[in-house]
C-alpha cells in the first residue's frame, strides 16, 4: 500500500529530472580511475560529491581514507553520510561507488566517455549507470524527503566507497576494518551495484571464484619440421578440451543461481609467437571459473591439476598452473532477511512486479558485508551497459530506483 506522504514523495521524485542530470554531468565530468587504470583516485570526485551534500540537511558526514601512495593525495577517500530519521534503531544504507573503469576503445563511443549526453531517455556517459546511478538516486529520494519536510521512519545512511572496481582494498574493506561498528545486522543494507531492467532480481548470493592461469613450456621450432619441437599451443589446445569435462564432473544445478550451474571457461590468451611458420614453446592461457558453493575450490583445484598431468604426459610439456583468483562465496543473505521483505514489498507496491532473491556468478561487494555476518544485497533497475562503450544511465531507472528507496525509507 502507498500511504499519502509516500504518494508525494514519489511525484516530487518525479520533477527531478533536471537535478538527475545535472548532478550526472558533474560527476562524469571527472574520471575516478584507480591507480591500476592509470588513475588519481577518488579525492577530486569526493570533494564534488561533498559539495552536493553540503545542500543537504545531514546529522553527520565522516571521511574514513585509506592511504594510499600510489595517488597524489595519498589516501582513497570513503564518504558515510547519516540523515536522521524518527528511530535509529536501525539504519537503511545505500552504498555507493565512486571508482569507475577506463572507457577503453574510445573509438567505439559515440560520445565523449566524460561528457553526459542525453537522448532517448538516456543518460550517455562511462560511469552514468556503474554507479552513479546508485547516489543520484539515493539523493534525489532525500531530496523529496527534505523538501516535503517529511522525516524517514530510521535513519538513513549512505556509504560512497573507492576502489570498487579494484578489489575494494580501499574501499569497504577498509571502512569495514576501520569501522566494524559502523553496521549492525539490524541494519538494511542495500547496494545498488547489479540488478536487471525490470528490477525484479535481488542478489542475495553470489558463486566461489576461481582463476587459473596455465603457462605451457614446449619447444620452440620452425613449422616445417613439427618432429624438431614440442607445440605449446597444441598443447594448450588440448588442454582448454580437457578442462570442458569440469561440466560434467561438478553438474550439479542449483535454481537460486543464474545460470544454475558451475561455469569453467577458457578466456585469456597471451600472444605467442609473431609469425605464422612457427610452432611456439610457449603457450599461457586462462581459465574463469564460477562455482556453486557447495563445491570445494580445493577440490576443483586437484582435479585441474590431475587434468595438467595427463596433457604434460600427453604432449611431454611442463605447464605451471598457479590461481591469480581464488574466493570461496560467503555464506547468502536468507531470502527472509528483513531487506529482502523491504525491497519485495517497495518493488511491488511501486513498479507492480514480483521481484525474488537470486545468486549471481559475478562477485559483488556485498560479499564483504556477508562474510562479517551483515545481510547485504545488491537491487537496482539496470539495463547492465557498465563496463562497455556508450554505457548510458536510464532516466525512468533512475527514477524508479528513487521511488523504491522512499517506500523502503517510509515502511514501518
Amino acid at each position: 500500500m502507498i500511504d499519502e506522504n509516500l504518494k508525494k514523495i514519489i511525484k516530487q521524485i518525479k520533477t527531478y529530472k533536471n537535478f538527475l542530470v545535472d548532478i550526472q554531468t558533474k560527476l562524469t565530468a571527472i574520471p575516478a580511475l584507480a591507480p591500476e587504470s592509470n588513475g588519481d583516485g577518488e579525492a577530486e570526485k569526493a570533494k564534488l560529491i561533498e559539495t552536493i551534500i553540503n545542500d543537504f540537511n545531514y546529522d553527520s558526514i565522516e571521511k574514513i581514507n585509506a592511504p594510499d601512495d600510489r595517488v597524489k593525495q595519498g589516501y582513497r577517500p570513503n564518504v558515510i553520510v547519516k540523515f536522521t530519521g524518527k528511530s535509529d534503531k536501525k539504519t537503511i544504507w545505500i552504498m555507493s561507488h565512486m571508482d569507475v573503469v577506463p572507457p577503453g576503445d574510445v573509438s567505439k563511443w559515440d560520445t565523449d566517455p566524460y561528457k553526459v549526453v542525453e537522448k532517448d531517455g538516456k543518460l550517455y556517459g562511462r560511469g552514468t549507470e556503474d554507479n552513479q546511478q546508485a547516489l543520484v538516486s539515493a539523493l534525489m529520494t532525500l531530496k523529496a524527503l527534505q523538501e516535503l519536510k517529511i522525516i524517514p521512519e530510521y535513519t538513513v545512511g549512505l556509504a560512497i566507497v573507492s576502489d570498487e572496481e579494484n578489489g575494494s582494498k580501499y574501499g569497504i574493506q577498509h571502512v569495514l576494518k576501520e569501522k566494524p561498528d559502523l553496521f549492525s545486522k539490524d541494519d538494511l543494507i542495500l547496494i545498488p551495484d547489479a540488478g536487471d531492467p525490470e528490477g525484479i532480481e535481488i542478489e542475495v548470493a553470489e558463486k566461489s571464484i576461481l582463476w587459473a592461469k596455465c603457462v605451457i613450456q614446449g619447444k620452440q621450432t620452425h613449422a616445417s619440421t613439427p618432429e624438431k619441437g614440442i607445440n605449446a599451443h597444441k598443447a594448450s589446445a588440448h588442454l582448454i578440451v580437457k578442462m570442458n569435462q569440469l561440466y560434467d564432473i561438478y553438474n550439479t544445478k542449483d535454481k537460486l543461481y543464474d545460470p544454475p550451474i558451475s561455469t569453467f571457461e577458457p578466456t585469456k590468451k597471451e600472444n605467442n609467437v609473431p609469425n605464422v611458420n612457427t610452432i611456439p614453446g610457449e603457450d599461457i592461457i586462462y581459465f574463469d571459473c564460477r562455482i556453486l558453493p557447495s563445491y570445494s575450490l580445493d577440490k576443483i583445484k586437484t582435479q585441474i591439476n590431475k587434468f595438467k598431468k595427463d596433457i604434460e604426459k600427453q604432449f611431454k610439456v611442463k605447464i605451471t598452473v598457479t590461481f591469480p583468483q581464488y574466493v570461496e562465496a560467503p555464506s547468502p543473505t536468507s531470502a527472509d532477511a528483513p531487506v529482502v521483505k523491504a525491497i519485495k514489498k517497495a518493488v511491488k507496491d511501486v513498479q507492480g512486479k514480483n521481484a525474488k532473491p537470486l545468486g549471481i556468478g559475478g562477485g559483488t561487494v556485498a560479499a564483504y558485508f556477508r562474510r562479517t555476518g551483515l545481510p547485504a544485497v545488491c537491487w537496482s533497475n539496470l539495463d547492465d551497459t557498465l563496463h562497455s562503450p556508450n554505457e548510458y544511465c536510464k532516466i525512468d531507472h533512475a527514477i524508479n530506483d528513487a521511488c523504491v528507496f522512499a517506500h523502503i525509507m517510509m515502511q514501518k
